[in-house]
Formats: structure tokens, sequence, C-alpha cells
């Protein structure tokens, strides 16, 4: 499964980046995420418990950025298992540019999952999916454009 999507952020670009890489921001943004821990070099260990369709289930996994390539672009590699729920894994490629207004961010991901997840069929899941990454960014948004109207 396949998503694409943008924003426009109304912070600097160095600022987005530094929440692309701040764990505490990236823990709030990601629904249902229990717990965020590790750090860039080591990868994240992650919890997460969401609800998918009729199934309800933690997920437990991480998450490893690669291709790094500062206040531009990275990519993220997570994989999490749910016990009997099933499985995700999945590759986000996040991309900056500057505009006028702050900062321009895209982003590809290509997520798969297994188990009794992906028996609930392709369009109930992938409708989920773009619902969690519009909630991701939009929460991520957020959090950043209010710290830097703090600072």
């Amino acid at each position: 499964m396949e998503l694409k999507g943008d924003r426009e952020i109304a912070v600097p670009r160095s600022q987005v980046w530094e929440g692309l890489n701040d764990p505490e921001v990236l823990k709030d943004s990601i629904p249902g995420c229990e717990e965020f821990d590790g750090n860039i070099e080591e990868g994240y260990q992650i919890k997460v418990t969401q609800k998918i369709g009729p199934v309800k289930a933690t997920f437990r996994g991480r998450i490893d950025l690669d291709d790094i390539n500062p206040e531009n672009s990275y990519t993220l590699k997570g994989e999490a298992k749910a016990g009997a729920a099933g499985m995700g894994s999945g590759v986000a490629r996040v991309k900056l540019s500057d505009i006028d207004s702050g900062t321009f961010l895209e982003y590809e991901v290509d997520a798969k999952l297994g188990g009794k997840i992906a028996q609930l069929g392709s369009r109930l899941v992938g409708g989920v999916a773009k619902k969690l990454a519009d909630k991701f960014f939009t929460k991520f948004q957020e959090v950043v454009e209010e710290k830097n109207t703090q600072e």
C-alpha cells in the first residue's frame, strides 16, 4: 500500500528537521504511541496501540533512519508486531524544501501488513493508514509550529 502527501509548515526548514529528529515530538505526533525510546544512530523502540476495523492491537517494534541528508531528507524504516493480530512494516521517505511561508514537507510511504489485520481488506486498511498518516502530519505540524512560537 502506497501513500503520498505533503504539508506546508510555517516554520524554517531547520526547525522542521529538528522536529523530525526529536523523539518527544515524534512520540507526541504518532497516533496511539505509548513508548518511543532510542536515538538516531541505534534506532528507536516503539509501542503503539491502534484500532483497525474490529481489531485493536498493540504493536511493538523499531524504527531506523537511513539515507540521512540533514535538513533535506531521510528515510524511516519500521517494523512492528502485534502477536496474533499481525504485523506491519514500512518505509517512509520524507523530503523538505523551502517555500515563502516556511517549509514544504513531502512524504511517500510504502506499507505492508500481515496477519489478521491484513485480512480485513485493503480498502479498510488503506483508509485507516491514510487517516493515521494525516493525523501524524497534522499533529507534527501543530507541535512544530507551536514550539516555534514559544521560542
